[in-house]
């Protein structure tokens, strides 16, 4: 669309389910609004997302045809294209890859994360076709198959525990984790749901006829499975944010903004939403968190601007 120089009343930067709810709002609440949008949706590789009330099932790409489109109703403009800086003054300026610069009284980060696979030939080939990370958005469709967990660090293990609610047949494949390395909690953890530990480094997926059907080791060992799960690195998309002096809080999946309820950042006039907030967002809590947003930010415009036109 057009429109991507100006001033705003608010630019999101983040076209996914986080950005467009939030920019929904705004947009019925008549503020003038851009959504940057960098194109890149973490569930992309994805056919299918589920656990989304009356939308259990939708492509992503659909979902987010469909939010594009009602977006433009209500007046929103969105611009393809990636936020590469941001400085605050009187508004803040949004510097965008093409070269233009766009100004806005408040803004919304809605930037995400990327997911860092593991570096094991066929896992990135097959990632979010029978090569899976999230049981719950996943699990469903794979159910009863012959999983296996590729380790990645001790989080696998609650991985390889939890999948078992959708599969008893369960190998847990420790890579480059050893034994040594699981406490004896996780062991009998482990035995009592069934789950067969396997060491030894991973070398490669086996793929026959576009399926996935093994996992074979350095040492030459073959383990037929059908579906393998495994936990991706998360590298939240903070840069934005940091360079904004955004708080940012530590956890084992990455940092993330610090935020209230409403999804306010330590900055004035800055809110986050979705991934850039913590790695367990899922879509539909990262429209709830736009959501929220958005209306945050219509009713702090107005009381703002009620209160400039009182001291006049």
């Amino acid at each position: 669309m057009t429109g991507t120089t100006g001033s705003y009343e608010v630019v999101v930067v983040g076209g996914g389910a986080a950005g467009l709810s939030a920019a929904l709002v705004l947009g019925r609440a008549r503020r003038r609004t851009l959504v940057v949008d960098a194109g890149e949706p973490r569930n992309a590789p994805a056919a299918h997302m589920q656990g989304y009330l009356s939308r259990d099932g939708m492509s992503p790409a659909e979902f987010l045809a469909t939010g594009r489109e009602e977006i433009g109703r209500y007046g929103v403009e969105l611009v393809r294209d990636r936020a590469v800086d941001v400085t605050r003054g009187e508004d803040f300026a949004v510097e965008l890859a093409g070269g233009r610069t766009v100004r806005a009284r408040r803004l919304v980060v809605t930037t995400g994360l990327t997911d860092e696979l593991p570096a094991v030939p066929g896992v990135a080939e097959r990632f979010g076709r029978d090569v899976l990370h999230c049981p719950y958005c996943h699990g469903w469709e794979v159910r009863d198959q012959a999983f296996g967990v590729l380790a990645t660090g001790m989080q696998s293990v609650h991985q390889a525990l939890i999948v078992t609610q959708w599969s008893k047949d369960v190998t847990f494949f420790l890579h480059r984790l050893t034994e040594e390395d699981l406490s004896g909690d996780d062991l009998r953890r482990l035995a009592a749901a069934g789950v067969e530990v396997v060491p030894g480094e991973v070398e490669e997926l086996v793929v026959v006829d576009d399926r996935l059907t093994g996992v074979r080791l350095a040492d030459g060992t073959v383990h037929d499975r059908e579906v393998v799960f495994t936990a991706p690195r998360a590298v939240p998309q903070t840069g934005l944010l940091q360079r904004l002096g955004a708080e940012l809080s530590e956890t084992p999946f990455g940092a993330y903004a610090v935020v209230d309820a409403t999804g306010q950042t330590t900055v004035p006039g800055v809110w986050a939403a979705g991934n850039a907030t913590g790695f367990a967002e899922q879509v539909v809590n990262a429209a709830s968190g736009g959501y929220r947003a958005g209306a945050t930010i219509n009713g702090e415009l107005l009381m703002s601007d009620l209160d400039a036109a009182v001291q006049v």
